[in-house]
């Protein structure tokens, strides 16, 4: 038995006993591990107790934000300047502790270039590995490659870009050379845009 006002272990008792002490401080016995030889009571207001207990319950509800699945499409041979919009809002997506699906879009001959996709895929989830990680690798479904990201724990992620808040509060319009990137997989040939979806 435990005194819950001062934390004070007072030794394995009789149940009667326990209940007998409890009442005579005017307080109840509530049990608060059944699961363990001998079973742990304490001595505690049973009201006050409840009270506690919902209160925290619902602090780590309220810390628990709601996960959405957030879509972004990408075409193949995407301008650099569209590129680094979209890898900031998933990056934005990611911080906020949403999973996001990428889509990459093949159009006309791009399809005998699928290397080509799987080099982009590959590009955005190494932007992206300091705030998310894949949870569904790169897969050809039709005319598309899809890939899902997941964030990490909260204290792991790491913003490698400037939000597009920040952006847009500096009235500024990113450009592919804001970021440093050591491959460039955009594809000469190829004159697709994104368009902005």
């Amino acid at each position: 038995m435990i005194d819950g006002e001062t934390g004070q272990q007072l030794g394995v008792l009789a149940t009667p006993i326990a209940i007998r002490a409890a009442k005579e401080r005017g307080l109840d016995l509530v049990e608060v591990a059944a699961n363990v030889d001998p079973p742990v009571c304490k001595i505690v207001d049973y009201g006050k107790y409840k009270y506690i207990q919902e209160k925290h319950k619902k602090e780590a509800h309220k810390h628990q934000k709601a996960s959405k699945l957030k879509e972004l499409k990408f075409r193949i041979g995407i301008d650099p300047h569209d590129y680094l919009i979209k890898i900031i809002h998933a990056e934005d997506f990611l911080c906020e502790g949403h999973k996001v699906r990428i889509q990459l879009q093949f159009r006309g001959r791009q399809m005998a270039h699928q290397e080509l996709g799987y080099e982009l895929a590959t590009r955005i989830k190494g932007d992206l590995a300091t705030v998310g990680h894949p949870d569904m690798e790169p897969k050809l479904a039709g005319r598309n490659i899809n890939m899902q990201m997941s964030p990490h724990p909260e204290r792991q992620r790491v913003r490698k870009f400037r939000t597009a808040e920040r952006m847009k509060d500096m009235n500024h319009v990113p450009h592919a050379n804001d970021v440093n990137h050591n491959d460039d997989d955009h594809d000469d040939d190829a004159h697709d845009h994104a368009d902005g979806e």
